[in-house]
Order: C-alpha cells, then sequence, then structure tokens
C-alpha cells in the first residue's frame, strides 16, 4: 500500500514538474501551451518511460473536458443558444456528414476497408477534439468572436452526434454486441435523463446555491458546484451520452443564475489543472510501438485526414455564409481527429466491426492529429486575408457589460437607474445572498460573488468592461477591491463610491478616475430646496450650491497637499450674505454724491 501511494505520488510530481516546464516554454515560443502539455506527455511516457498508464490517466483527465465544457455551458444563455440553433443544427449536421461521406470513400479506396468498418471510422474520424479546439480559443480570446462561436457550435453538434454514431456500432458489427435493450429502449432512457436534468436545473440548482450561499460556507459552494457537474455528468453517461454533454446541459440550466459568476471561479482552477493533465495524458497514451510499424500509412494518413477535413469545413462554412477569414481559422482549428474517437473505435473493436489492431492505428492517427492541430491553426492564420482581418466581437448574453458594478447597496442601486435609463447593459455582482433575494423580488438580475476575489471579476467579465463601479458599503472592502484592479487589471477604469472626506483623498491618492462621497449630492440638493423652501430663489438657490462645491473641492486640493485640516477658510461656518454670488446688473450710484458737491465747492484747494 505504500509503495503504491509512493508511485501515485510520484507519478503527480512528475506530471507537475512537466508542466511547469513545457507550458511556459512552448508559450514563449508562440506555439500555446496546448502543444508543449503534448510534448511533457510524449517525453514522460513514449520516451523514457517513467509513467507507463497513460490510458488510466486519460480517462481520470478527461473531468477537465467536462468541466470545460460546463464553464461554456454557463456563458451561454437558453436563448442565445437558440440564436445559435442554425449553426449547430446546420453548419454543424452538414461537416458531420460530408466529412464521414469523403473519409469514407477515402477509406475503402487506400485502405481496401469493408463498407461496414469504413462508415464506423468515416464517422468517428469526421469528429473533432473539443478539448484542443476550445482551448486554443481560449488561449487566443477568440471564444467570443464570429468564428470561435461556429466552431463551438460545430464541435457541440459532434458531442451531439456521439450518441446514434454509437448505436449504430451494433447495426453494422458482423456480430451482435452485448446489448440487451433495443434502440428505442435506449433513445427513450436518453431522452428521460435530458428531461431530468433540465428539470433539476430549472427547480433545484438555484435553492440549492442559494441555500449554500446564505450559510457562507464558501468550501461547501466550492464542493457543490463540482457535485452538479459530476453529477449531471454521470447521469448523461448512464443514459448513453457523454459526460462532456451532461456538464453542458447543467451549465446552460445555470446561465441565469444569480451565482453563475462565484460557479465560475470556483470551477476555474479544477478545470485548468485536469484540462492541462487530459493534453498530457494524450501524449502519455501514444503508442510508439505501433507508429514505427505503420510508419508510412500514418504519415500518408494523418494529412490527408487533416486535409479532407479542412477542405470540408472551409466549403460548408462558406456554404453557411461566413467570410474567408472565419471560414480558414475554423478549417485550421478543427481538422484533427477528437477524443470521443476513442471510444467509438475502442467500442466497434470490441463489436468485430474491425480487428483491435487497427483501432490502434486509428487512435494513433488521431492522437498525432490533435499533436498537429496548433501548427495547423498557426498555418491558418497564414492564410487570411491581410485587407480583411477584422474581427466583430459578440459577447455571449451576459457574460459581460459595458458597466461592471460591484455592490448593490443603496448608492449602487440608485446609480444603476441611471445607468439603464441611459441604455447601458450593467453586470451587477454582490456578496450578500439576502440582497439577492431582495432585488431579484423588483426583476433585478444580480449574481452572487466576492468582489475581492481576482477570478469572479474575470468571470463576471472586467475584461470586457469598459468602466468598473465599486459601490461597496465598506471603506476597507473598497480599498481592497480598488487596490486589486488595479494590480491586476491596471487599464481598468475605476469609479468608485467613497466613504468620507477622508476616504476621498485615499482613493483619489490611488490614482482612481472618479469618486463621489455617498452623502455628498444628496446633502447638496437637500441644502438647495431648504433654501428654496426658506423663500431664495431658485436660480441663487443653484448659484449657492455652485460656489458650495467649488469651495468644497478647493478645499479637497488643498487638502490632498497640505493634510485634512488645510483649507478652513473654505469651510462655511456661520451665515454669508449670498449677494457676492450675483454679478450686478449695473454699478449702483452714490448717495453722498451731492453733499461731496457741496463740499468741494466750500473747498478752498
Amino acid at each position: 500500500m505504500a509503495a503504491a501511494e509512493a508511485g501515485l505520488f510520484t507519478e503527480g510530481l512528475i506530471l507537475l514538474c512537466g508542466a511547469i516546464v513545457a507550458a511556459p516554454l512552448f508559450k514563449k515560443l508562440g506555439l500555446g501551451t496546448v502543444l508543449g502539455y503534448l510534448a511533457a506527455g510524449i517525453v514522460i511516457g513514449p520516451l523514457l518511460r517513467f509513467i507507463t498508464d497513460g490510458e488510466e490517466i486519460l480517462h481520470f483527465a478527461e473531468l477537465g473536458v467536462v468541466l470545460l465544457l460546463f464553464i461554456i455551458g454557463l456563458e451561454l444563455k437558453p436563448s442565445r443558444l437558440w440564436q445559435m440553433r442554425r449553426d449547430i443544427f446546420g453548419l454543424g449536421l452538414t461537416q458531420v456528414m460530408v466529412s464521414a461521406a469523403v473519409i469514407l470513400a477515402a477509406t475503402m479506396a487506400l485502405d481496401g476497408q469493408p463498407w461496414a468498418a469504413a462508415i464506423i471510422i468515416g464517422f468517428g474520424l469526421a469528429l473533432s477534439s473539443t478539448a484542443f479546439g476550445v482551448q486554443i480559443l481560449d488561449e487566443r480570446g477568440d471564444l467570443n468572436t464570429r468564428y470561435g462561436q461556429k466552431s463551438f457550435s460545430i464541435l457541440l453538434f459532434q458531442d451531439l452526434a456521439i450518441v446514434p454514431i454509437l448505436a449504430l456500432v451494433p447495426l453494422v458489427a458482423p456480430v451482435t454486441a452485448d446489448n440487451d435493450g433495443s434502440l428505442v429502449t435506449d433513445i427513450g432512457i436518453t431522452i428521460g435523463a435530458i428531461a431530468a436534468l433540465l428539470i433539476a436545473g430549472r427547480y433545484l440548482l438555484n435553492p440549492l446555491f442559494q441555500l449554500i450561499a446564505e450559510a457562507g460556507a464558501k468550501e461547501a459552494m466550492i464542493a457543490a458546484a463540482l457535485f452538479v457537474v459530476l453529477a449531471s455528468g454521470m447521469l448523461m453517461q448512464v443514459a448513453g451520452l457523454s459526460m462532456a454533454l451532461g456538464a453542458f446541459i447543467a451549465g446552460v440550466m445555470l446561465a441565469e443564475s444569480s451565482y453563475r459568476h462565484e460557479l465560475e471561479a470556483d470551477i476555474e482552477p479544477f478545470r485548468g489543472i485536469l484540462l492541462g493533465l487530459f493534453f498530457m495524458a494524450v501524449g502519455l497514451s501514444l503508442d510508439l510501438s505501433v507508429i514505427a510499424g505503420n510508419i508510412l500509412l500514418i504519415a500518408v494518413a494523418v494529412p490527408v485526414l487533416m486535409g479532407l477535413k479542412a477542405l470540408v469545413i472551409y466549403a460548408a462554412c462558406r456554404g453557411f455564409g461566413s467570410s474567408h477569414n472565419d471560414s480558414v481559422q475554423i478549417a485550421g482549428l478543427l481538422p484533427q481527429g477528437g477524443e470521443f474517437g476513442f471510444v467509438i473505435f475502442s467500442a466497434a473493436a470490441a463489436a468485430g466491426v474491425f480487428s483491435p489492431a487497427t483501432a490502434s492505428l486509428l487512435v494513433a492517427i488521431v492522437t498525432l492529429s490533435m499533436a498537429l492541430t496548433p501548427l495547423a491553426a498557426v498555418l491558418a492564420r497564414r492564410l487570411m486575408h491581410t485587407a480583411d482581418h477584422e474581427q466583430m466581437e459578440e459577447d455571449f448574453a451576459g457574460a459581460g457589460s459595458d458597466v461592471l458594478m460591484i455592490g448593490f447597496s443603496r448608492f449602487g442601486q440608485i446609480a444603476s437607474q441611471m445607468l439603464l435609463a441611459g441604455g447601458s447593459d450593467v453586470t451587477i455582482i454582490d456578496h450578500s445572498a439576502d440582497r439577492i433575494r431582495s432585488a431579484s423580488k423588483f426583476g433585478f438580475k444580480i449574481y452572487f460573488g466576492d468582489g475581492t476575489r481576482k477570478d469572479v471579476l474575470i468571470a463576471a467579465g472586467i475584461k470586457r468592461a469598459k468602466i468598473v463601479a465599486v459601490c461597496t458599503q465598506k471603506l476597507e472592502i473598497t480599498d481592497r477591491i480598488v487596490d486589486l484592479i488595479q494590480a491586476e487589471f491596471p487599464t481598468a477604469r475605476i469609479f468608485a463610491r467613497a466613504y468620507d472626506r477622508t476616504h476621498t483623498l485615499s482613493l483619489r491618492a490611488r490614482g482612481v478616475e472618479y469618486e463621489m462621497r455617498e452623502t455628498f449630492e444628496s446633502g447638496m440638493v437637500f441644502g438647495r430646496k431648504t433654501l428654496e423652501a426658506l423663500g431664495t430663489t431658485e436660480d441663487l438657490a443653484l448659484e449657492i450650491s455652485e460656489d458650495v462645491r467649488r469651495r468644497d473641492e478647493e478645499r479637497l486640493a488643498l487638502q490632498a497637499v497640505e493634510g485634512i485640516l488645510a483649507g478652513r477658510e473654505k469651510l462655511l461656518t456661520r451665515p454669508v450674505t449670498p449677494e457676492p454670488l450675483i454679478k450686478p446688473k449695473r454699478e449702483s450710484e452714490r448717495l453722498d454724491k451731492p453733499l461731496e458737491a457741496d463740499i468741494s465747492l466750500s473747498d478752498p484747494a
């Protein structure tokens, strides 16, 4: 037992060491972290033989893909998903069917495979890698671009297509596979599982997270997030679907939840580690003996596969109205085989559609095509038209707004009214479950999240926000948030709510673009209205308020240099005559002028 545990820890250390060395190195070389993880896996496994159970690690690391799909689901509201239906079921279906037909024909012509095997090979290789495609898009920040969304639509349909492809395996098999149920029963179970997940997402998940948020147990929130992801994935897997698809559906169900940003921030670290492990496991599971024994066949098959798929994807994208640049980038991103091809080929070999040796060869082809994906994506960019490289960003609904407001107490509620009335979209996060529940009764959409956490700010869209409005109540919380934003997002424009005069000076010293004391404007308006009630004209009251505002600003400027006691002469402590504030309309006449005349006449000088 002790030896087994020591071996487990040793393997973990080796994998972490490989990730630490390879990922930054390849990122520095401009090749991307994905290729770095792959290279590390190949060195650790097939070359140096430090780790030999790559397939077992691959099965565990597939959780990274599951978490990735959950986070993507959080970014997609059901309404947005409905808007993408043409790309998902039109472009995605076209790509899978045409690619499968072309690969089927090439397989029968070049390798002489029987039609049954060629069908499974065609559909298996028609699928692309969700993990590789989305990770490259995420690294480039292109997930929300036109070509990024179309790429994701194709990948999403491919995940849906896994079910009928797996159902096709026993139908073309020469021998009956071990399957006691009928196809109708399997479809019924699948539909039932999806319906159960949708109902749970609609009626159970939000109350669950609300209960945990009220308790204030952060660890429980993280545990609940992981539980939801894994439970939804397991439910879909039992129904014959992929775990990744189940996690995606759960994410979509929570896309409009008030806890979306907090969930995304909690899941993100696990997603990053496990996805990196997945890419390393692909490299670990590469069988160099199979490659060496079929080197010529693989050397031809891999570029032929990637070339055929790239041409089909480009043509399909152009047919559905994409520009040349978008089509080229999608074709360069998705020409590889996918991780679900491993599942399909293993099932086909078990059913006798083709031999296990053929399955191993196909897995090697898929793995090498995945390894070449980052290079294909770089090559695709060289084929773009330089005159048409502009990309219009189309943020997913709710993923980011012009204004990110942190804190939704009385001050933030009033400020949000001005912003919404002016037509600006506002993403609001607050760490009070009670305030979120109260605000939701009035129709506000607020997200649960701690503004002092960098990962929450990223999940809430701070990188896309034009202005960050810090409207938190407590002085120390405001300062922590401002310091965090200035340290991690130095280009962000910060508008902050100040607690008092001293806090205003502190925020100005930090370089905040705009600050406002929480009671200043209300006090000014209150005083002006009181003057009007005492008989002062509206115009005079306005001029008096502007003079008080000018004095206050001059006093602040002095205090910023000389200290809090400076500028006391600017502070009014007794009533003053308001006339000096008004410019006289004409010069007044001297009342003693006749007397002066008399005196001058009698003056002997």
